[in-house]
């Protein structure tokens, strides 16, 4: 009974890892985009027959979706685990810097996922839901320790954080994106207040005693 249980739950293990196995090396060869970006790179990457990749994603569009849903979810529970952070604003920071290479992936399939992720789609409702709170959760936590400004919304954060990352494209435009990233989040931070030194307040001339004639 034993052994025929281990049979049939090995495949099942085997196959999850060959999924989570094909999800990383899609992320990474579609973050890199160009014409090497192709579904036989990822199969050669996740070291799996392009057949073992149809199985698990029957559709190129299947498997972009997949990565996609993927990535929004780990960022998600990058969001949780950062909650606890000592720093709160530097909880931020870090967590848009990982979005960085949520926009990459998605920009090497942006193309398949144009309809999938138009506006009033079932999955534009999921990654714009879930990304919201989750930059809700750490702004919030941010704005209560009095780091950072209390008039922008997780809303605000994700469109000028979008805008960062789409106003380039051109190799290397993650690097130009995390350093106007670090400028605008200090941007936000609330500056101390210097009280200002009291102005010395000048004497009254001695008045000149009049000379003797």
């Amino acid at each position: 009974m034993d052994d025929h249980t281990d049979q049939t739950r090995k495949p099942r293990a085997d196959a999850v890892r060959n999924r989570e196995r094909v999800l990383e090396a899609a992320k990474l060869v579609f973050s890199a985009g160009g014409p090497e970006a192709s579904l036989e790179a990822v199969a050669k990457r996740a070291g799996v027959g392009i057949g073992t990749l149809y199985r698990h994603f029957p559709t190129r569009e299947d498997l972009f979706e997949a990565v996609y849903r993927r990535e929004v979810e780990q960022l998600s529970e990058l969001a949780e685990q950062l909650k606890n952070a000592k720093d709160p604003v530097d909880a931020l920071r870090r967590w848009l810097r990982s979005g960085v290479e949520f926009v990459a992936t998605k920009k090497g399939m942006m193309a398949a996922l144009a309809l999938a992720v138009q506006s009033g789609s079932e999955l534009h409702a999921f990654s714009f839901d879930r990304l919201t709170k989750a930059t809700g959760s750490l702004l919030d936590r941010a704005v209560a320790a009095g780091e950072m400004r209390a008039d922008i919304s997780a809303e605000d954060l994700l469109r000028a954080f979008f805008g960062m990352c789409y106003i380039h494209d051109q190799p290397g435009w993650q690097a130009t994106a995390l350093r106007l990233l670090d400028v605008f989040i200090d941007g936000l931070r609330v500056q101390p207040v210097t009280k200002a030194k009291p102005r010395a307040v000048a004497k009254p001339a001695k008045p000149v005693a009049k000379r003797k004639r």
